[in-house]
């Protein structure tokens, strides 16, 4: 089982199998850390494995095809895949299938035949809306290609994810705002960010080992994360995933890149720091030399500190001094500062 911000499934992972092409990033193997595809003895036995775990909670999870491009794969395989797991889908057993694919290999024909056997949500790689990035890294399809495929996808009834990369070869972080904003425009209902990893085997490493090349550090990789997180939260679009996952392989075979295990949590940790500064600026424009207490829903105390209380450092290096308390009357992802004769909540 894999999930994050309550969304779950049981995943299957599929490596470059029906990509046309190398991306420059791409190092499937690594990244799924599994060498071979799943057969459909493996997809009926781990389905009914976690179908008997979860109980009535796999009623709101997915069986999920990742990794590949599902759509582009050979059809009769892709055909024996959803075959297997179609039987686990209804009344009962799990909410639906969920894959992941280019594109570029979402005609109609293959929509009709996954919305036959179970197929609820399609997920596409868009990984940026800026042609010029996608030539570069060597993604084969166009911006206008990943726009007319979210149509299709949405006209036919499924629930559209998608999911966008930083930090690739001739991406800056506009270029990233962009890609979110147009991605925004196609109304998904859920999306995944990825800030690039550099892999050993891949043209990426290349062109990082000759100089030609260089990815974020993870100070830009966080802060554009911040900024993107709360542009998708202000649009309703949740964001699933944040990173990849934690895997000894990556931590292997990365040469660079915005790769940390709680990834997520950094970013999480840097949106609630620009609010603290802001509502303690706002409420003391001249400083204030007495301890400020800023208040925090319960739940959001971790993110509050910063990662070993790396926000509290950081606010007293600026002279502030402060004490958080929770309080679970401040609504979540809202902070409240609470001294001398001001209070000041802030979203």
């Amino acid at each position: 089982m894999s999930g994050e911000n309550s969304h779950s499934n049981v995943a299957f992972f599929i490596p470059h199998l029906g990509c046309p092409n190398q991306c420059s990033f791409c190092n499937q193997k690594t990244i799924s850390g599994q060498q071979d595809p799943p057969s459909p003895s493996e997809i009926r036995q781990t389905c009914q494995e976690a179908l008997e775990y979860l109980g009535e909670r796999a009623e709101q999870a997915e069986i999920a095809f990742f990794g590949g491009s599902f759509t582009a794969i050979e059809r009769g395989y892709m055909v024996s895949l959803l075959q297997a797991a179609f039987p686990f889908v209804g009344a009962g057993k799990f909410f639906g299938i969920r894959i992941s694919t280019r594109p570029d290999a979402v005609e109609n024909e293959v929509l009709t035949l996954l919305r036959d056997y179970g197929v609820t949500t399609i997920e596409l790689g868009a990984q940026s809306m800026d042609d010029e990035v996608l030539r570069r890294n060597f993604r084969g399809h166009t911006a206008g290609q990943v726009a007319d495929a979210s149509r299709r996808i949405r006209q036919h009834g499924f629930s559209l994810g998608l999911q966008m990369m930083t930090g690739l070869d001739g991406q800056d972080s506009q270029s990233c705002l962009d890609t979110a904003a147009r991605l925004a425009e196609l109304k998904p209902q859920c999306v995944r960010i990825y800030p690039t990893v550099v892999l050993k085997g891949t043209l990426l490493a290349e062109r990082f080992l000759n100089g030609t090349y260089m990815p974020p550090d993870l100070d830009e990789t966080v802060s554009l994360g911040a900024e993107l997180l709360d542009f998708f939260e202000e649009k309703q679009i949740p964001v699933i995933r944040f990173g990849l996952h934690s895997s000894k392989e990556i931590e292997r075979q990365m040469l660079a890149g915005g790769y940390r295990p709680a990834l997520r949590e950094l970013c999480e940790a840097r949106r609630f720091l620009s609010r603290e500064k802001d509502a303690l600026e706002s409420c003391f424009p001249g400083g204030c030399r007495e301890t400020v207490q800023i208040a925090v829903n319960p739940k959001d105390i971790s993110k509050a500190l910063g990662q070993k209380k790396g926000n509290l450092l950081l606010l007293e290096k600026d002279g502030w001094k402060v004490r958080f308390i929770q309080d679970g009357n401040v609504k979540a992802g809202q902070v409240k500062v609470c001294g001398g004769s001001t209070n000041g909540m802030y979203p």
